[in-house]
């Protein structure tokens, strides 16, 4: 028996770091009866099958926490990668990446890319104000990338973003010897192709790097179900101050209620506009889904 970290998961196969080196593995088959899936950054146990005297992950320690996308456990921080243009930000979904964050514990940090293409100096403002770290980076000039070396140092480290935001880029400037594929942006539909397909850990320093599958949207419903909506205020830092504060707390929605504490710093300009309507609108779809049991 041995233990380790899952740092790869494809075709049923798990590629497990252990103190004897990486193991292949499969999973045990009581897992499936469990409904449970092994994900890349468990820690687990590895002993050897009495059948077939191969690798089987036998053991899922407790996580700290997990996401569904990307599939990924025991995050310590997400970089969440927007890109300046081509393609251009995605406001709503990098709101629930923030806010599905901070709701599992991981420390969300956004890293606008491509800074070469486009100022987004006004957005960036946003999110500092809000209480987020916001490293502003370029793949061709190499800005921001001591910044993003020096937050990953320790612990578990996922990029996370739309495809062709450059995830892979940024992963390939801090470890060329990777050589990660990379894709040029369609002009025709002016978003990236899938060029990661599998999420892989990458030792960094004394942790670890995460690339991850690009995508189109975040659904609240398969990604952010465990948020309750009651509670979905929390996932904004910069709401807190005000929440707490409210007449109505804590069973007020902050969304359309008449003497809002929120409500009013909204009007009074010390809350962001679209960072409330990105709330506004992750309330109704989480007050829309049908309870799970």
């Amino acid at each position: 028996m041995s233990e380790g970290r899952i740092l790869h998961a494809i075709s049923g196969f798990y590629y497990v770091e252990t103190p004897e080196g990486v193991l292949e593995c499969k999973a045990k088959g009581a897992f499936r009866k469990e409904k449970l899936t092994p994900l890349v950054g468990d820690l687990v146990t590895v002993t050897a099958s009495r059948e077939t005297g191969k690798a089987v992950v036998s053991g899922i320690k407790e996580r700290k926490n997990f996401l569904l996308r990307p599939p990924v456990a025991n995050l310590d921080r997400l970089f969440i990668v927007v890109s300046s243009a081509r393609p251009k930000p995605n406001i709503y979904v990098l709101d629930k990446l923030t806010a599905i964050s901070v709701f599992h514990g991981i420390t969300p940090i956004l890293v606008f890319s491509k800074a070469d293409l486009s100022d987004t100096a006004a957005l960036q403002h946003v999110y500092r104000e809000a209480g987020f770290e916001v490293v502003q980076c370029s793949a061709v000039t190499g800005e921001g990338m001591d910044r993003i070396a020096s937050l990953a140092q320790t612990g578990v480290s996922a990029f996370t973003g739309n495809s062709g935001v450059g995830k892979s880029s940024l992963i390939n400037l801090l470890h060329p010897e990777l050589r990660l594929e990379t894709n040029e942006i369609s002009d025709k539909l002016g978003r990236g192709k899938h060029t990661t397909r599998s999420v892989r850990l990458y030792p960094h320093e004394e942790g670890y790097l995460a690339d991850t599958p690009g995508f189109s949207s975040i659904d609240m419903e398969q990604d952010g179900a465990e948020i309750p909506k009651e509670a979905l205020w929390e996932c904004f830092p910069e709401f807190r101050e005000y929440a707490l504060s409210c007449r109505f707390y804590p069973s007020c929605t902050h969304v359309c209620d008449k003497g809002c504490a929120v409500l009013q710093a909204l009007g009074s300009g010390m809350i962001d506009r679209g960072r409330h309507e990105s709330y506004s609108k992750m309330y109704q779809e989480l007050k829309s889904m049908k309870p799970r049991y």
